[in-house]
């Protein structure tokens, strides 16, 4: 990322996580809006239960505004919910494999019998088979 040193803004970085000053403003603001709420339902029980003299629309209201303060505080105290995160996982494609035109299954029978004294473009004899009948077992330097 390229960044002078002079410039002191803030980076956006898109994964970061809200800052506590802001999630706590929010939290008022919702705490306030909902408190908000209680004050019309108020009115709105005065107004219906003395103007028009509606008593069961005027309980209504008081029984709605009795909660709010509760809900409040629950919605207000609740922090946001954590963004669900999917991991990264490697996915191979299928066709991965079958780029390999001229694959075959190679039988241990088949190696052992093309096995040759040499090996691939080298020079070099590989070593004798200890298995042959002409083999003597290694010296070991204590032989008289």
């Amino acid at each position: 990322m390229n960044r002078r040193h002079d410039d002191d803004g803030p980076i956006l970085i898109t994964e970061a996580a809200v800052s506590y000053d802001e999630e706590f403003a929010a939290r008022k603001k919702r705490y306030s809006l909902i408190m908000a709420c209680r004050i019309p339902c108020l009115v709105l029980a005065g107004i219906f239960g003395i103007a028009f003299q509606w008593p069961w629309v005027a309980v209504a209201f008081i029984v709605l505004s009795v909660p709010l303060p509760w809900v409040a505080v629950l919605i207000a105290n609740d922090r946001p919910a954590k963004k669900a995160e999917k991991p990264n996982r490697y996915k191979r494609e299928s066709t991965q494999l079958g780029a390999v035109p001229d694959a075959r299954i190679i039988e241990a029978a088949e190696v052992l019998e093309g096995r040759s004294p040499y090996v691939g473009h080298s020079e070099r004899p590989r070593q004798p088979r200890q298995d042959s009948a002409d083999h003597e077992p290694p010296r070991t330097g204590t032989e008289g």
